[in-house]
């Protein structure tokens, strides 16, 4: 693999990429490229795709709140892409099959010229099933008008819009990620939950029964107009609920931390606090998890329309048996409170199928956990590297990486696997019950955990605008 590396390194290093800046960013001018990007998200994922039948299937329906894409527009497929490669390089790189030091700068281009080469491909992947699998239809209409019956020309350039939509997103991420605040997948995941979240809570609009579906004035309108709350606001009720508590535990949690003492070597009197989160590894590699899940059904769901119904067989994007039907994850009560209505299954069917949820969660949130922050720089060795870089040491130690090391290892290895499993468990939870605005349990604890984070970066960039001495020790120049 290494030699592989070494002759591929031309290649990779030649990836096209969004510059760095050269020097340090204004604070303002991260908040108007962050702004800006955002705009430009919102803008497309209102642009649909030309060509598009009405009739079309969305293989992502359910993932909708995870892959941060808006449905039938040209940013489609989403984050979905930059996650599975993510997901790919991780466990490559866990189990040092792909051994990349990411410390060096030759590292960090081979890692960042492959990775972009992974998200390239798995576009095409997640883009040829929504033709091939009959998924994505072209309109009839223009086929008969404008290409003369050829379906095939339209359906190539239905797929054309998906690969354009999904590097634009790739280089918006590389934008906000360089150039801006936090990074572009998150804000992507913030900005169409947080919009979902809207809708369910003040959408005017009545769906399956007289009233409307949003929270609030669903609320009003069965009380003007004497209408059963136990009837027609139960789930909601629950659902909001669940929305309330899991935005005060995650941002409790968010605070919950061990605080590792430091002092400078040089400085006498300058002290600092090292803070090793309980959610350490953050709630990011719940999106790994959950995008995984995403990718096992949509082969399934792929099989499914081709006529492969060993996996099992499917009713619209959802799973009625098989292989397929345990290994979906619960979205909601209608998913398992057999005794409220028949959900087509006997209960220890339901039962194994929550099971087998609740481990993917808990193993895989531990195991991406660990993964996460062995690539993104945050485990021990690190860590270590980074306080002695600084100039920095725990007092009544020595000043030596491997010392450093050694100590943090007590702490940040068992936290990341105890934060890993605490959200894992956590979102499970979340979707047992349901939130508002059909975001799943999954993405509400996202985007509250990630809207923390981003306060919290946007408080430390304002304060390393107002001690520049301060960048050196966050690694910012």
């Amino acid at each position: 693999m290494g030699e592989l590396l070494d002759r591929l390194e031309p290649v990779l290093a030649a990836m096209p990429a969004v510059k760095s800046p050269e020097g340090h960013v204004h604070f303002k001018n991260k908040l108007m490229w962050t702004a800006g990007i955002l705009v430009l998200y919102f803008v497309l994922s209102n642009i649909t795709i030309f060509g598009l039948d009405q009739s079309s299937q969305d293989i992502f329906l359910y993932w909708r709140a995870l892959l941060a894409g808006a449905s039938g527009s040209i940013i489609h497929l989403g984050i979905g892409p930059i996650v599975t490669a993510s997901i790919v390089l991780q466990l490559l790189k866990g189990a040092d099959i792909l051994q990349i030091d990411t410390s060096e700068t030759r590292g960090q281009v081979i890692y960042m010229g492959l990775q972009k080469v992974l998200i390239l491909v798995m576009i095409l992947v997640e883009a040829a099933p929504n033709l091939i699998g009959g998924f994505m239809k072209p309109d009839a209409t223009l086929v008969a008008t404008l290409f003369g019956g050829n379906a095939m020309v339209l359906s190539a350039l239905i797929f054309l819009q998906l690969v354009i939509g999904g590097i634009l997103i790739v280089f918006m991420d590389e934008v906000v990620t360089k150039w801006g605040i936090g990074s572009g997948v998150g804000l992507f995941i913030v900005a169409g939950i947080s919009q979902s979240l809207m809708n369910g809570f003040l959408n005017w609009s009545p769906v399956s029964d007289p009233y409307p579906v949003g929270f609030f004035p669903r609320l009003v309108a069965i009380g003007l107009g004497g209408g059963n709350y136990l009837q027609y606001f139960g789930t909601d009720l629950l659902a909001f609920i669940t929305t309330i508590a899991i935005f005060l535990v995650i941002v409790y949690v968010e605070s919950t931390r061990i605080e590792i003492p430091l002092a400078h070597a040089q400085v006498r009197g300058a002290r600092s606090r090292f803070p090793v989160k309980l959610i350490y590894a953050s709630v990011l590699p719940m999106i790994l998890v959950r995008v995984l899940q995403a990718n096992i059904q949509m082969l399934g769901l792929f099989l499914n329309n081709v006529g492969i119904t060993i996996l099992g067989r499917f009713q619209g994007q959802t799973p009625v048996d098989g292989l397929m039907y345990y290994l979906a994850p619960v979205n909601g009560p209608t998913d398992w409170m057999w005794w409220l209505t028949d959900l087509g299954h006997q209960p220890w069917e339901i039962l194994l199928r929550m099971g087998i949820d609740t481990i993917v969660m808990v193993v895989g949130g531990a195991l991406f956990a660990l993964f996460w922050i062995k690539t993104a720089g945050l485990d021990s060795k690190d860590v270590a590297r980074q306080i002695q870089n600084s100039q920095m040491a725990i007092p009544g130690y020595r000043r030596n990486p491997q010392v450093l090391e050694k100590y943090l290892d007590r702490y940040i290895p068992r936290v990341t696997v105890i934060g890993g499993v605490f959200i894992g468990l956590l979102s499970v939870v979340a979707n047992l019950f349901g939130v508002i605005g059909s975001v799943s349990g999954t993405g509400l604890l996202l985007t509250v955990s990630i809207t923390y984070r981003l306060y919290e970066e946007i408080a430390s960039q304002q304060i390393m605008e107002m001690y520049p001495f301060m960048r050196q020790f966050f690694g910012k120049e």
